[in-house]
């Protein structure tokens, strides 16, 4: 289960790294939330208030997608199961300028699952994409309210993928590979005054290539002299990188308010290629994607209630990257607006656990794969609970700067 989840969002990015950060609007760029700012910004843990934190989560994505084909009442829906998006994060605080931390998440994936007979299946009919990251990272202060992270991700994916082909009934190819890259993320924390915080994190594109991954083509056996039953590939899937910038407002001891913007470098998408070992000009073929950027704008509060509860809530609008001409269904992915709330509860000063809710809803468009003459109306829907857990020790006094 650990390795099958819907893109909920724009593209095959999936967020929800972190449960506190996901009550907000998936904000944490400009706020402390201990050691999931390994992935959120790694400049916020040198400002962590306890030498040891350690958090987890999950969340349970139900999604579903659907189709309308253009001038018919033919429909199809998504058969995608429930699947559970996860991360481990783990810091330590050596001192009062420098920390170090270890994470493990899943940032990028995409599940979709189609009727193995619906009208596209010569276009899709199922796929499952997954990228873990592991991201060793070091935090410094350089001055009392600025400090700089870096951390180092080593992405491990693997990807599989049916669709038909137009042979007979039956005729389908399946692909199964995997393969691993390194990237970066860094991050900028300034806290200018006792009420106010800026965050920057820049996190690097990751060219995942699969090669000799396995092809099988369950193909008529007059045409097995012509295309080889087994065969090996090589393809290429771009994670973007992303620009993340936000603000928070401390208007009061119980009430923050924060802004931030993420833009998406998803131009990098432009073509998904396969090409062969065998029958390599038979079957080497370049499909367009023609992904644009984007910049996804989120709001979020956060209202501490009393010393055991927390409150928080936000929204925010995800614009597709994909282009209208060139959308393939492996990844429905549509202009999207979300909001999210949760609480925080304070067991005690070690223990916190965290209850996150996201909806999402991809507004009704028409999108069309030209190659195929492939098109009609598409929307859908995401119901996102989520669960963390925070445990902290050794408890230290934050210092802002004045």
């Amino acid at each position: 289960m650990l390795f099958s989840y819907i893109a909920y969002a724009g593209g095959y990015q999936v967020k929800l790294q972190g449960q506190q950060q996901t009550t907000m609007g998936l904000i944490g760029t400009p706020m402390v939330f201990g050691s999931s700012g390994i992935f959120y910004n790694p400049g916020t843990i040198s400002f962590m208030d306890s030498e040891y934190d350690f958090s987890a989560g999950v969340s349970l994505v139900m999604s579903t997608a659907t189709f309308q084909k253009d001038l018919t009442d033919y429909q199809a829906e998504t058969e995608s199961p429930i699947s559970p998006p996860f991360y481990l994060y783990g810091a330590y605080k050596i001192n009062d300028r420098l920390a170090v931390g270890i994470g493990i998440n899943t940032p990028f994936g995409s599940s979709t699952e189609w009727n193995k007979n619906w009208d596209g299946k010569h276009l899709i009919q199922n796929i499952s994409f997954h990228a873990v990251w592991i991201q060793p990272t070091v935090s410094y202060k350089i001055m009392d309210n600025l400090s700089l992270g870096l951390g180092v991700v080593l992405s491990l994916g693997t990807v599989e993928l049916q669709k038909a082909l137009p042979y007979d009934p039956e005729a389908q190819v399946s692909l199964e590979g995997s393969t691993n890259a390194w990237g970066f993320n860094a991050g900028l924390y300034w806290e200018p005054t006792e009420k106010i915080s800026v965050g920057v994190t820049y996190r690097s594109k990751i060219n995942m290539e699969v090669e000799n991954g396995d092809a099988t083509f369950t193909i008529p056996a007059s045409l097995q002299t012509t295309i080889s039953p087994s065969n090996k590939f090589n393809a290429g899937l771009p994670l973007p990188a992303n620009l993340d910038f936000g603000v928070a407002f401390k208007v009061d001891d119980k009430l923050t308010i924060a802004a931030e913007g993420n833009i998406c470098f998803w131009k990098t998408y432009e073509t998904l290629t396969f090409t062969f070992a065998e029958n390599g000009e038979l079957l080497d073929n370049t499909n367009p994607r023609k992904y644009k950027n984007t910049l996804i704008g989120r709001l979020g509060a956060q209202y501490i209630f009393n010393e055991k509860w927390t409150f928080r809530a936000g929204i925010y609008y995800d614009p597709s990257p994909t282009n209208d001409d060139y959308f393939n269904p492996e990844t429905v992915t549509l202009n999207t607006f979300a909001f999210t709330f949760g609480a925080t509860y304070k067991y005690n000063d070690k223990l916190e656990i965290t209850l996150s809710y996201l909806q999402t809803n991809g507004a009704e468009t028409h999108k069309s794969y030209v190659p195929a003459n492939f098109s009609g109306t598409y929307k859908s829907i995401a119901n996102i609970p989520g669960i963390g857990i925070r445990y902290r020790f050794l408890i230290l006094k934050r210092k802002y700067y004045e």
